[in-house]
């Protein structure tokens, strides 16, 4: 069954892209997975110096 997150395309540099998938091997996660938790972690970073975001 497909997912019904959403979805989002991002552009990216071939080689940096091969470095993503390399460190998400080493983390034992797929690239989106690595993406989204780099995603995170930058929302909790900003969240943390600008506080909560409210949608």
């Amino acid at each position: 069954m497909p997912s019904k997150l959403p979805q989002f395309t991002v552009r990216i540099d071939p080689k940096l892209l091969l470095k993503l998938r390399y460190i998400a091997e080493y983390n034992a996660r797929s690239a989106n997975r690595e993406v989204e938790m780099l995603i995170k972690k930058h929302v909790e970073g900003f969240e943390k110096a600008h506080g909560k975001i409210e949608l």
